[in-house]
Formats: structure tokens, C-alpha cells, sequence
């Protein structure tokens, strides 16, 4: 199956593509990677397509007093190939070259991902725990949103009609900084049936535990300090209960996968030294 009949816009700058998006059945486009397959199976249509992954206002990643800013049309091969600067203690790469396959992510953007907001998908739980903000840009202006308010659900942002998100914000981590992560696949490139992340900075006073590909936003679980400094001598169990206890009612394969994943999120994070 092919996609409907679509214009194909290339603007000129970020302006031009604003003022383009307000047009009726306009959609951004960035590496379309999500988008593409949806218009071929015609899961979305739109009259016109406005294309954003070479726009100079996107393309850019750099540190500015501690924080690092990444360009909504950074690749994730650009990631994973380090041309990305990485204050993350090599956290970064490591989650952009697990995600699909290298032809994917040869096209596929960071910012494209969390607008698609798969709730499997690696950056949309990536961002969440590592407590980004992401820009966003309308004719209106400029606004903020931590990473957890963007994402309101599966396939649910925040972005309003008109608006791109322009960067993603990462905090300014420092040498304490440790992080943990796993996801559980069925096979090699697909998304993830369960994911488990976990960040620590003391430098910052951030300390964050994930549970992701839940088919809905996903979770940061609450009192995250207590639960790891609380693992004991059984860690899988004591993630199975925080679990149970964050996303009541799921089945024990569900709550099973998670906790498995967790605990290796947990388990990594504890090998990784400053």
C-alpha cells in the first residue's frame, strides 16, 4: 500500500516551516521514519508535508554553560557516532545504537521520536529519565516543557498545532553522574517489550528510576532514592514490587519482563564508576 497523494514543502528556514505548518492537513516531517510508514499504510494522511530535518535551526549540538543542547534533527546515528557532545557519561550513544537498525537510524531524529511519542520508543523513556526539557517553536513563540509533560501518553504531546520542537535540554551532570539501562526485545531492532532506566547525580540532586514501554507514558517511579537504597539481597523482587505498586493490574509476564529489566538497568548502573 502507498501513501495518499501529498505536497512536499522544503522551507527555507524554521520561520518559513512555521508559517507553513499553519496551513489545514499540513504535518512536519523530519528523518520519517514513524511517518512514512503510517502515510504508506494511511494509518495518517496529509495534504501537504513540510519537511524540517535540514533546517539549520534543528541541526546543531553543542554545551553552553553545563547544558547540552541537541538540535531536533540530530540524527541518531549522529549519536551514536559521537558528533554528538555526550555529558552523559557515555549514556547517550549507548541507547542511540540500540535503536533499530543502522539504515533507520542513518534518517530517524531524536526530535522526530519523542513527537511520534511511542511509548517503546528508546528516546521518548531515554528523555524522560535523564530529565530533559525539550524547546519547542510556534509563531507564537518560544516555550519549555520538562520531557515528562511533553509526553501525556502513547502517540499524545504536548505540541500544539503550528508548533516543531526545536531542541532537546539535558541537565548539567557531573562526574557523579550514573546511569543503568536495559530493554527486553524480541529480537535484535525491534522496539521494546519492557524497558528499565535508572540516573543518579548527586551533583544535582537527581535520582530517577524508569519503567517504559507500557503502552502509555511512561513511568517514574516514586520515592526512587528509597528504592535503591532498599534492593536488599533480593533486587528483582524488591523492582517487582515497586512495580506492582506504580502500575497496578498488569499481569505477572508484564510485571515479570519489567522488573527483570529493571533490575539489570540497576545492576549496570552499579558497575559503572565515576
Amino acid at each position: 500500500m502507498k501513501a495518499a497523494a501529498f505536497d512536499w514543502h522544503r522551507p527555507a528556514g524554521l520561520e518559513d516551516a512555521l508559517g507553513a505548518l499553519g496551513a489545514p492537513a499540513t504535518r512536519a516531517i523530519g528523518g520519517g521514519q514513524s511517518l512514512g510508514p503510517m502515510l504508506n499504510l494511511r494509518l495518517a494522511r496529509a495534504d501537504r508535508l513540510v519537511e524540517l530535518r535540514r533546517l539549520p535551526e534543528l541541526r546543531f549540538a553543542g554545551v553552553e554553560a553545563g547544558v547540552l543542547r541537541i538540535g531536533a534533527a540530530i540524527t541518531h546515528a549522529e549519536i551514536e557516532d559521537g558528533a554528538v557532545p555526550d555529558t552523559t557519561r557515555g549514556m547517550l550513544p549507548y541507547v542511540a545504537r540500540a535503536i533499530a537498525y543502522r539504515a533507520i537510524r542513518n534518517r530517524g531524529t531524536i526530535g522526530g521520536s519523542l513527537c511520534h511519542a511511542d511509548p517503546a520508543a528508546d528516546w521518548v523513556n531515554a528523555a524522560l529519565v535523564l530529565g530533559a526539557t525539550v524547546r519547542l517553536e510556534g509563531r507564537g513563540g518560544t516555550r519549555r516543557l520538562p520531557a515528562e509533560d511533553f509526553v501525556r501518553g502513547a502517540y499524545a504531546t504536548a505540541l500544539a498545532p503550528g508548533e516543531v520542537l526545536a531542541a532537546v535540554e539535558l541537565p548539567a551532570f557531573g562526574p557523579s553522574m550514573r546511569w543503568g539501562w536495559n530493554k527486553i526485545c524480541p529480537k535484535v531492532g525491534e522496539f521494546a517489550d519492557a524497558i528499565g532506566a535508572v540516573v543518579v547525580d548527586p551533583s544535582i540532586g537527581l535520582c530517577r528510576v524508569l519503567v517504559g514501554a507500557i503502552e502509555a507514558r511512561p513511568v517514574l517511579l516514586p520515592d526512587a532514592a528509597a528504592l535503591l537504597a532498599g534492593l536488599g539481597d533480593d533486587p528483582l523482587e524488591a523492582c517487582r514490587a515497586a512495580i506492582e505498586r506504580a502500575v497496578p493490574g498488569r499481569d505477572p509476564v508484564f510485571v515479570h519482563q519489567h522488573a527483570v529489566a529493571l533490575a539489570r538497568a540497576i545492576a549496570a548502573m552499579n558497575t559503572r564508576r565515576p
